[in-house]
């Protein structure tokens, strides 16, 4: 039986990704921009209900949920290719369209006055399931409404499904220039606290390290927002590939998360994927200069530090002692179990990764099939889902910002 997720996507950032996410999910199950079933999509083995419902008229419908406070980006979705893919009865856009102004407060307490609305939608969706699992939220951390609105819901998710499961994929601000908004600090500091008390796991996709990626590893001089959701997508796709066409392990939410946390608050994870590509908006391929895969190959890349989608500053400071909590590789083609039993041996033997004295050091590896209805040019392609203490770093600049921004302790009222 299928355990279902319900997917939220929250302000600017989390649409526009989530939209990207959902085509990966189409173009993978075989589905249609309109969420019929491709003529194709004969071959099966694919779990689609775990993301998906059938309608009465067969349509695939996704288990998502589209809120926004000002509707520039929701009737961008409504006027693209997947304008019909979605339930309009699951799409909340604020009645004065305003926006919550990049203020983390504005976001929370518009949140808090269509909790009803909110509820509703979410009941309504909950009801289609069997056996639901739990939930993801996809947002940033730095805006208004993805962090006002998207903590108000994660208080509201934890609080009235406090059985269920709580995944979010937060976007971490980019550190490495100086943003328009003033309270960019504020905003992160407000949602961190929710995201350490409210959710179940975080994958942290850090703008500063996927900008560097995008330069360094695809060769694109100033890529554009819809390439970084790509590359966002592809993470998140990758990240539930197990749930979707399921193996004998790993193939539910919760054995993906167990692994990975120790302790409830240890559960900000880190990502990795290779090999990267990424199509631009006229349908040209970019892609990392990867020309043959092997498991040991995308193994040892996945613990490279330029691959890691978690900022240079965060590992830098302390590489010699930062160290390997847990680590999960889920990697995705036809592969032969003995290589990777042969890989993770010349891994340790090599001690290219540093794990902490005081648990297993051991990569553990799940194994998924690839979408047979989408071409790839690489036979192996590996995400690795890590928790790691350099994550610290990352937080430690959110302090230090809020720091900067309050001024001395003296003068804060």
């Amino acid at each position: 039986m299928p355990r279902e997720i319900i997917s939220l996507q929250v302000g600017q950032c989390g649409n526009q990704v989530g939209s990207e996410f959902w085509r990966k999910l189409c173009s993978e199950h075989g589905i249609s921009k309109d969420g019929m079933l491709e003529d194709f999509a004969t071959q099966g083995g694919d779990r689609k209900d775990v993301f998906f419902y059938q309608a009465d008229d067969e349509q695939y419908v996704p288990r998502a949920i589209l809120l926004d406070l000002e509707p520039r980006v929701i009737d961008g979705i409504r006027k693209s290719d997947i304008k019909n893919l979605f339930n309009p009865e699951n799409i909340f856009v604020s009645k004065e369209g305003g926006g919550a102004g990049n203020n983390w407060a504005s976001g929370f307490t518009q949140g808090e006055q269509v909790q009803e609305t909110l509820l509703d939608m979410i009941d309504r969706e909950a009801e289609y399931c069997d056996s639901l699992e739990g939930f993801t939220l996809c947002h940033s951390i730095a805006g208004g409404t993805g962090s006002g609105m998207g903590s108000y819901l994660l208080e509201l998710l934890s609080d009235r499904w406090n059985r269920k499961l709580i995944q979010t994929y937060s976007v971490f601000p980019n550190q490495s220039e100086s943003s328009d908004v003033v309270v960019q600090p504020y905003n992160s500091l407000l949602t961190l606290k929710r995201l350490t008390q409210n959710a179940d796991a975080v994958v942290v996709l850090d703008n500063t390290a996927l900008d560097r990626i995008a330069v360094e590893r695809l060769h694109m001089e100033n890529p554009t927002f819809t390439q970084i959701n790509s590359l966002v997508s592809t993470v998140m796709a990758a990240s539930t590939t197990t749930l979707r066409y399921p193996g004998y392990m790993n193939n539910d939410l919760v054995g993906l998360i167990a692994s990975l946390i120790p302790t409830p608050r240890c559960h900000f994870l880190q990502t990795g994927y290779t090999p990267l590509t990424v199509e631009d908006e006229a349908g040209k391929v970019a892609g990392s200069n990867v020309r043959k895969t092997t498991v040991l190959d995308v193994m040892r890349r996945l613990l490279q530090p330029k691959n890691i989608m978690v900022s240079p500053h965060a590992r830098a400071k302390d590489l010699s002692t930062s160290r390997y909590i847990s680590i999960l590789n889920i990697i995705q083609g036809e592969v032969d179990p003995s290589q990777v039993h042969k890989s993770l041996t010349r891994i340790r033997e090599r001690k290219t990764a540093n794990f902490i004295e005081w648990g297993p050091a051991s990569i553990q590896v799940a194994l998924s099939k690839k979408s047979p209805y989408v071409q790839s040019a690489h036979r192996v392609s590996g995400l690795m889902l890590a928790n790691n203490t350099s994550i610290r770093h990352l937080f430690n600049k959110i302090m230090r910002d809020y720091d900067k921004l309050m001024g001395p302790n003296n003068s804060r009222r």
